[in-house]
């Protein structure tokens, strides 16, 4: 499916983050930093003198509405390319319908892994680029004992799967697992948080997501833990929701992500300065919105150089594809569609900014199959 306009006309891409709904608190930022790559791009004159223009749609954080919306920007919008999806099951709920209708998604979230389409670029962490180093940084910095808690859907489940092969393979036992509704109140963390109490375990790990995180932290928080010593540990955690849950209900708690906004470097100083400057000195970046962001500029760069918006051309010109990104020079590795990520591990301090207590020194190549690192592979750790 090709869509290659002449003349002065507009380059049109579409957008499917939620504004409203559960998850709205994570791909709310997720479209910011879409809309703000979008905007430098234009100021900039464009991609050869055309405008990028984004067609964007609220699936409110549901399942089915992705897959209808995205039905509706490949046909009845004509366009080719989509930016969008934050849960898994919202992206297997499209991947069929870019597949048959050979559009190009662009993912810039995080995921279980163990997946590969060639209509997906993946810009978020695979597994080795995230839960290989948090499991090893928890189980030598807090103990062998783990309690997981998750929302109820694909990402949690396959997620706590591999970090139970993780923790078990070096020794650690997991002490208890539950699940709560995407949609859960505070109410429904409490019998969790007392079975928490029970079981004592040496770390608690979320793969909790949405609203539902802010309630899972603060639940914790009240029943008078402290996270200093007994850490909430995630991988889906970012800035946004500890903004939104507080700093001292966040302090201690531990995430690992290829970026934190403290990231030191040149590039992701003058990004998170245009961004505040553009929506806000409150608004925060994170992990997902970083992605969002450098995915655009990606994008750009190959349309540059294929002057149209045909899906195979431009896959071929963005597999292998660089750039310098905020949180260093990343790559999208032409064997799987995704992207070559840094491994970051950060602690919340007092302010709710992640202090990084532990990085790689450049991008670990993408390994979604966990074929070189294997789950729990101690070779993974080093």
């Amino acid at each position: 499916m090709a869509s290659h306009s002449s003349g002065e006309e507009p380059w049109r891409v579409g957008i499917l983050f939620s504004q409203t709904g559960a998850t709205a608190i994570i791909e709310e930022s997720q479209l910011k930093g879409t809309l703000l790559a979008i905007d430098e791009i234009n100021a900039g004159g464009g991609i050869n003198d055309r405008e990028l223009v984004p067609i964007v749609y609220d699936p409110q954080s549901d399942d089915q509405r992705f897959a209808l919306l995205a039905e509706k920007l490949l046909i009845e919008d004509g366009v080719t390319t989509i930016f969008g999806c934050y849960r898994s099951s919202s992206r297997k709920a499209v991947l069929p319908i870019v597949e048959r209708r050979n559009g190009l998604l662009w993912y810039p979230t995080l995921y279980e892994g163990f997946e590969y389409s060639p209509n997906i670029i993946y810009t978020g962490a695979s597994p080795n680029q995230n839960a290989v180093v948090l499991a090893d940084y928890l189980l030598r910095e807090y103990g062998a004992r783990f309690y997981f808690v998750g929302s109820n859907y694909v990402y949690p489940h396959e997620s706590n799967r591999i970090m139970r092969n993780l923790v078990q393979h070096n020794g650690g036992e997991v002490v208890g697992e539950r699940y709560v509704d995407i949609s859960a109140g505070r109410q429904q963390f409490k019998p969790i948080i007392h079975d928490i109490k029970r079981m004592q375990p040496d770390v608690v790990f979320s793969t909790v997501v949405g609203d539902a995180t802010v309630h899972l932290y603060q639940e914790f928080f009240d029943a008078g833990f402290d996270p200093k010593i007994l850490p909430i540990a995630s991988l889906t955690t970012s800035e946004a929701e500890v903004r939104r849950m507080g700093a001292d209900v966040a302090e201690g708690s531990l995430a690992a992500a290829p970026y934190f906004e403290t990231v030191k470097t040149a590039c992701n100083k003058a990004f998170v300065s245009r961004f505040k400057r553009r929506f806000g000195d409150e608004e925060s970046t994170n992990m997902c919105l970083e992605a969002a962001y450098f995915q655009v500029q990606l994008f750009a760069k190959a349309l540059a150089d294929a002057d149209q918006m045909d899906t195979d051309l431009l896959r071929s010109l963005v597999l292998g594809s660089e750039c310098e990104a905020p949180q260093g020079t990343i790559k999208i590795n032409e064997s799987c569609n995704h992207t070559d990520l840094f491994t970051r591990v950060g602690r919340v301090d007092g302010t709710g900014r992640f202090q990084i207590v532990q990085e790689s020194k450049t991008a670990v190549t993408a390994d979604p199959y966990l074929v070189y690192y294997g789950c729990g592979c101690p070779a993974a750790f080093h």
